[in-house]
């Protein structure tokens, strides 16, 4: 392969700044707050009223539990019951969860570890021998006895789950028990115990006579922990309400090969898709005038807990999406007495369609029998659009269609991938949502390598692929959804074959 362009290496360095900022959901989200807030976007709550703050070429964003969030831009255009551009990705990845209750010693109390609990289909051998840390968000006493929550990035390898050596287990196939064998270490309980006799900052924060219906924090997590979270969020150890921490792994993500054609990453599946689904936003709304024309509303919606069935408030099962799409779709016109009724819902729906975008299969070299013959999606060669007929991808032909002749506006190559018939298929938010919200869907992704590693592999020059293919439906999907017929009815069509089959059957019948 070439060397990579100067256009496709600042997007893929661009994507490299927000990956490693974005260990968990909720800093993924704050990512994408960051760049929309940037770009001149607004920040709504999905408890307050709209009527008088959403208008027509405006720019917002919303988020849900901090780890999902709903950006879009509203077309001057716009009018009730208009189509929307909806494209929809997800923040979460496989990974570990520090359990709620985490204090684990391991050879007679030697060890300091720390208890785990697998989050989504991970490949969870490729978490051994990996300097780990952890991140997420803490819920803390705040000023005025408010509870408030804070994000936490610890950028120190303080975790590690070492393998056994080759000599006491000499297994041909890698196997551990993830209950038992998956313990990071955190310590050794003698240098914590020497740290806490020289400067003991923990017995007033968990001494108290008031009631407490939990343990303390220090009582079911270890103190150190407790307090590299504290020392970060900025506030005393007795001032830490509760905590979600997941583990990640604090090597940077990197370009990698000969030249520069790979990402060396975890979380590509779905950040990748995430990265480029707020920025194909971000820039088809560049211009103080990209939504003069626009009839449409184009929304992005990045999902939490995809890797585990979407089934949460924050997922793509919930209401989210439906709720902010019905909000939408009734806005009043300027100078409107009241908020329309009827069918502005429904309708709005039936003229949207939806990208369900996460990341594909690309075809491992070492593996090539795993792979259709005739469907082996290469990195560096365009997204993937992803059918099955079974509906485990919701994609079907009028939106393989549409997707076409984006991609042919953006000059963008496309892939297609099929599962084969005797391997099982993985699903996205696509088949739910097009179920909840009867919009045409596609389903579609870049390709990459060892998805649910802790270090995938994805294609340098896919990033912006995917930003310039992101953008381009965005900008003309408008123009292009009433051209794609298909329920579409010629009256004069129907007429000629109502008249025709009468007059045949009684010639038949007549014996003429």
């Amino acid at each position: 392969m070439s060397a990579l362009s100067q256009s496709s290496r600042k997007y893929a360095l661009d994507f490299l700044s927000f990956v490693n900022a974005s260990p968990t959901p909720f800093h993924a989200v704050e990512s994408a707050k960051q760049r929309l807030l940037k770009a001149g976007f607004s920040e709504i709550r999905e408890r307050d009223s709209w009527t008088n703050t959403v208008k027509k070429g405006g720019r917002y964003f919303l988020t849900r539990n901090g780890s999902s969030i709903i950006a879009f831009g509203v077309g001057k255009k716009w009018q009730p019951g208009n189509g929307m551009a909806l494209l929809g990705a997800h923040t979460d990845s496989p990974a570990l969860r520090i359990k709620p209750v985490s204090k684990k010693f391991g050879e007679n109390g030697s060890y300091i570890q720390v208890g785990v609990e697998t989050y989504g289909g991970g490949l969870w051998h490729t978490w051994f021998d990996r300097d780990l840390s952890i991140a997420g968000r803490a819920m803390v006493k705040g000023e005025n006895g408010n509870i408030i929550s804070k994000l936490i990035k610890i950028d120190a390898p303080i975790l590690r789950i070492p393998t056994l050596a080759i000599h006491l287990d000499r297994q041909e196939n890698f196997a551990f028990n993830k209950e038992t064998q998956l313990f990071p270490i955190a310590g050794l309980a003698t240098a914590a115990l020497n740290k806490k006799d020289g400067n003991d900052n923990t017995a007033s924060a968990d001494a108290s006579d008031e009631f407490s219906p939990l343990a303390a924090i220090t009582e079911r997590h270890h103190a150190p922990i407790v307090e590299r979270i504290a020392k970060e969020a900025g506030v005393n150890v007795k001032d830490i309400i509760d905590f979600e921490m997941i583990l990640y792994d604090t090597h940077q993500s990197c370009l990698g090969g000969m030249n520069d054609e790979f990402i060396y990453s975890g979380r590509l599946d779905n950040l990748m898709m995430s990265y480029c689904s707020v920025e194909g936003l971000i820039e088809s709304l560049a211009h103080s005038t990209s939504l003069d024309e626009e009839s449409g509303i184009r929304l992005i919606s990045l999902f939490d807990h995809e890797e585990i069935g979407s089934q949460t408030a924050q997922g793509a099962d919930s209401n989210l999406l439906p709720a902010v799409i019905r909000r939408l779709s009734i806005l009043p016109c300027e100078g409107a007495a009241k908020v329309p009724e009827g069918s502005a819902y429904e309708e709005c729906l039936i003229k949207s369609m939806l990208w369900s975008c996460d990341q594909a299969h690309a075809v491992h070299p070492n593996y090539p029998a795993k792979y259709e013959s005739s469907h082996r999606p290469e990195m560096n060669k365009g997204p993937v659009i992803k059918i099955n007929a079974n509906a485990r991808y919701a994609t079907n032909s009028p939106g393989i269609v549409l997707t076409q002749e984006v991609a042919k506006l953006a000059e963008v190559p496309l892939q297609l991938f099929v599962v084969r018939n005797d391997s099982s298929c993985g699903s996205t938010i696509g088949p739910m949502l097009s179920a909840a919200l009867g919009a045409r869907t596609v389903d579609m992704g870049n390709p990459q390598l060892s998805m649910h590693s802790i270090r995938e592999t994805g294609g340098s020059a896919d990033v912006e692929h995917a930003v310039k293919l992101f953008r381009s439906y965005f900008e003309h999907y408008s123009a292009l959804e009433p051209k794609i017929l298909v329920d579409h009815i010629d009256s004069g069509t129907v007429i000629e074959f109502v008249l025709w089959v009468p007059v045949k059957l009684i010639r038949k019948w007549s014996g003429g």
